[in-house]
């Protein structure tokens, strides 16, 4: 019988060399895992749409390419590593173990994508795609309603309000506080129909904007 010869990330290897290439940057010699991670990359993006096409019957091209944007992105990749403690299998070179390499997004990212492909090839496709929907099901679980991924609480405001015939909001700047390395901004957003008023505190105008939009939304939508 040819049992599984490693066990990582929910997945029994048979050909550790792949497991082992996988996890092996390119600063530290070859074979490393740039290969894999192109064949991951398009693995991860086929099975993060399919999953989508499934959930949001409904859901037009744009809103499923946005989803599949937000949960493919590097950032999002690289919390998915660090659930499964991949930084501390990384073989790094000298240089990158220096400088910390191992909690890099990018290298964290492009890894867990090589590892997608060392198990596509370990053991076919519906195996990897079972191990991969694990992964994602938490940040699947999490996305907002179609109509309203990938969209900030500004742009969504106004496509409610324009969806109505209704005057677009006003923001304001009510207050600006802080020495000038840490400004506060304290931002109103006003509409006429329905008559509202909400406030809105950021790093940035555009923060504090974001907010105030955001509390308008939240009154509207309840």
């Amino acid at each position: 019988m040819n049992l599984p010869q490693e066990r990582f990330a929910g997945h029994g290897f048979h050909d550790a060399g792949l497991l082992q290439q996988a996890l092996t940057h390119r600063s530290a010699g070859s074979p490393h895992n740039e290969r894999l991670e192109f064949l991951g990359d398009a693995l991860v993006n086929l099975i993060v749409a399919e999953s989508l096409y499934l959930a949001w019957p409904r859901a037009d091209e744009g809103a499923l390419t946005r989803a599949r944007a937000e949960l493919v992105r590097e950032s999002a990749l690289a919390v998915i590593a660090r659930e499964l403690s991949l930084g501390e299998r990384l073989v790094l070179g000298p240089g990158e173990m220096k400088t910390g390499g191992h909690r890099r997004d990018s290298i964290l990212a492009d890894a867990l994508e090589a590892l997608v492909a060392a198990i596509h090839l370990d053991a076919g496709f519906e195996a990897c795609k079972t191990v991969v929907l694990e992964w994602f099901a938490p940040l699947l679980a999490a996305l907002p309603p179609p109509h309203k991924v990938g969209k900030d609480p500004k742009t969504r405001l106004q496509e409610w309000l324009q969806a109505r015939q209704r005057s677009l909001p006003v923001y304001a700047l009510v207050e600006e506080t802080g020495d000038d390395h840490a400004r506060i901004f304290k931002v109103s957003c006003t509409l006429v129909e329905p008559t509202l008023n909400t406030m809105g505190e950021g790093s940035s105008r555009r923060a504090a904007e974001q907010q105030a939009a955001e509390a308008a939304l939240q009154e509207i939508e309840a």
